[in-house]
Formats: structure tokens, sequence, C-alpha cells
């Protein structure tokens, strides 16, 4: 696969605003489903509570598939490019001590969207939380165990 330059950065056009909610997306290489052991998937977010307890970012919601992961967060002190950064990093080393693996676990770069201020900010939380539902891996989003939103 050939490296993107530049892929950890933010779409271009694109700023880190202190306050500016995002919906950010990031994939497992070759969508390898490492997070379908709870174990595995509570590593990640235990990074997303350490970016929160570090005030990078304010978790809005977030939910763990299988090989990617959704997360929905107002930016704080960083910009969005170091909170994944950190994060990503934290859950590959987290993951790689667990399971005695070495390398690489997520794709280069993340997908970001950033929210406009009249959207509906439950309304994009329902739409990450039913993920798993889409995914035909529960029937009801109570039965998956790796999701969190604010509003609950």
């Amino acid at each position: 696969m050939p490296k993107i330059r530049h892929a950890n950065r933010l779409r271009t056009g694109r700023y880190s605003a202190p306050g500016q909610v995002y919906l950010v997306t990031t994939v497992v290489q070759n969508r390898e489903p490492v997070f379908t052991d709870f174990k595995q998937g509570r590593l990640v977010v235990n990074a997303l509570r350490k970016a929160q307890q570090e005030e990078l970012a304010l978790s809005l919601a977030w939910v763990v598939m299988p090989d990617h992961l959704h997360w929905l967060i107002e930016l704080k002190n960083s910009t969005l490019s170091y909170v994944m950064a950190r994060t990503k990093s934290r859950i590959t080393l987290a993951l790689n001590r667990s399971i005695d693996r070495n390398g690489s676990l997520w794709q280069h770069g993340f997908h970001d969207r950033a929210i406009r201020r009249e959207e509906d900010l439950q309304a994009v939380a329902r739409y990450i939380v039913a993920n798993p539902l889409r995914m035909g891996l529960v029937k009801k989003i109570g039965d998956y165990p790796l999701w969190d939103a604010v509003w609950l």
C-alpha cells in the first residue's frame, strides 16, 4: 500500500479549533477485527477516557467497532491531529502489550467531519451508537457493550 503524505493531518481546508465538535473515524489496518474481544475493546475506551482526563477533548459519544472507531468529540486544549495521534498511539501500545504483538495497528490518518453549530449533536450521537445495529452485530443497542454517549 503506498504511503499517503500528510495523512495524519486534517483534510485540506480544515483547521483545529478549540470548542469545535468533530466526528472522527479511524480504521484498523486491513480492517482486521481486533476489537471483537471485549477486553481489547476496553483498551480503546481507556484511551478515550485518558484523552478526556488530559483535557485534550471532551468525549460526547463513541462506539468501538470490531475494526474501527467512531468518536464524537469537542476539541479542548490541543489540535485534532495531536489528539488522534496520541490516542491511536496509546491504543496501539496497550493492545500490543495485551496480546503480545508488535507493529502498527491503525491505517494512516483518520476521517474527520466538523459538526456545524446548527446540527443536532444528539442525532449525530444516535447515528454513531447505532452503528452495531446497522452492521447486524446486535438486535438492540443495549446488547452491544462498547459504546457511550453523554446524553444517557
